[in-house]
């Protein structure tokens, strides 16, 4: 194995050019033998194809038919209380297309039009409203790129290494540009009272999904969004109004939202208690662990992305996230953590958003154990499985933000692995 920077390709073509005495026998079978995807005319070169109209609303095409969400059929006793998994490895780039983005429903996904919408504000405030869609239209507009990722996302990963996949393993996230007004401004709209310091944030499916946020992240960031990548929210997304809490846990991102309470303490629902709380070896359970810690993972190779081109200039990728702000930094390692290179950030590293990595190098064919750790803003590190394990145990669910390891066999096959 050798880690070479991104001059690696010119060496490898410079050298094959030079030497490879096989390279210039595949050339010579080349002119003898010509391509014929190269030398004849090709249907799709000698007829019209699909008028303009043929789709009116554009599909990916169908050679791309691998590239969808997928499910575990065990992981939940029924697909409406259940999730499926972002295709990370097949996505390039950090947007994700809604069409792929994971799903996550408590009591499956509920079909609400715009006209039958209302978004009530009560508790601790100056005057209790309820707003239509078209009254929400009215406030001022906001973007924001944010991910939003289950804090379930790797929690089947805690014992051990069980599913193939990074989507499988890390898929329970996804990373949008949404469209909506900020929470603070209904807030104002309604007035909060001195007293109160919570608010809590309900759905308006059968699960009645709720949950308390601070008043400090309510008047922050916290977005009520009609759109994810300049569409109308998917039904799945909770179409046609969903809250957004940048860098939070995705259960916090409540869906098909109705009514907005304000307190003078947390509520402690059932999905605050009982759910999405951190149960530590001494049988306490750790709650209000809101943040999302900083996490990444190579996408690709991985177990779905295997390695098809054989030896010579290798490209690793994947994505990096962090709930306390901006990556600074992204680590690789070939050798199952002996030594770290930096991978190349690619495009803008944005606050509590994905972000893309890049490593070039030159695979020799022999087998390698590829990770990642992420490095955040606030100079945090992503740990190994074995830290959080240490402190936390084995009886978690959530909040896995541990480096993930994949084994690259010489057949450049991959597989999901743990080093001791």
């Amino acid at each position: 194995m050798t880690d070479e920077p991104a001059t690696s390709r010119r060496a490898f073509l410079a050298g094959t050019a030079a030497a490879g005495a096989g390279l210039v026998a595949t050339a010579a079978t080349a002119q003898t033998a010509p391509d014929p995807l190269i030398t004849e005319v090709q249907p799709w070169a000698s007829a019209f194809g699909d008028p303009v109209d043929a789709t009116p609303y554009g599909m990916p095409i169908h050679f791309e038919s691998h590239v969808v969400r997928r499910n575990v059929e065990w992981l939940t006793e029924s697909p409406v209380s259940s999730i499926n998994f972002t295709p990370i490895h097949a996505l390039e780039g950090t947007i994700t297309p809604q069409g792929c983005a994971f799903e996550r429903h408590h009591s499956g996904a509920i079909e609400l039009s715009k006209q039958d919408y209302r978004l009530m504000i009560n508790g601790l405030v100056d005057r209790e409203l309820v707003f239509t869609y078209d009254d929400l239209m009215r406030f001022p507009r906001h973007i924001a790129i944010a991910f939003c990722e289950c804090a379930a996302n790797g929690g089947m990963e805690w014992g051990g290494a069980q599913l193939e996949g990074c989507q499988f393993t890390q898929g329970m996230i996804h990373n949008m540009e949404y469209t909506g007004i900020m929470l603070r401004d209904l807030l104002a709209e309604a007035g909060v009272k001195p007293e109160g310091k919570w608010v809590y944030v309900e759905g308006a499916d059968a699960s009645s999904n709720g949950r308390s946020i601070p008043m400090e992240k309510a008047l922050d960031d916290v977005m009520v969004a009609f759109f994810a990548n300049g569409e109308a929210l998917r039904k799945e997304h909770g179409y046609p109004v969903r809250l957004v809490v940048p860098g939070w846990e995705g259960n916090m991102w409540v869906k098909w939202l109705r009514r907005i309470g304000v307190y003078d303490q947390a509520v402690e629902s059932r999905e605050e208690t009982s759910k999405y709380t951190d149960l530590m070896p001494d049988g306490r359970a750790r709650k209000w662990t809101w943040v999302m810690d900083a996490k990444s993972v190579i996408t690709s190779p991985s177990p779905q992305a295997p390695i098809r081109h054989g030896k010579g200039p290798l490209v690793i990728t994947g994505l990096a996230w962090s709930g306390h702000g901006r990556i600074t930094g992204v680590d690789v390692s070939v050798d199952g953590g002996n030594t770290w290179v930096p991978a190349r950030i690619t495009g803008e590293a944005r606050s509590k958003a994905l972000t893309r990595f890049h490593y070039d190098m030159t695979w020799d064919g022999q087998e390698m154990f590829i990770m990642s750790r992420a490095i955040d803003e606030t100079g945090y590190v992503q740990p190994t499985k074995q830290a959080l394990r240490d402190i936390r145990g084995l009886n978690n669910v959530y909040h896995n933000n541990g480096i993930q390891v994949w084994w690259v066999r010489a057949d450049g096959e991959v597989e999901n692995v743990e080093i001791a």
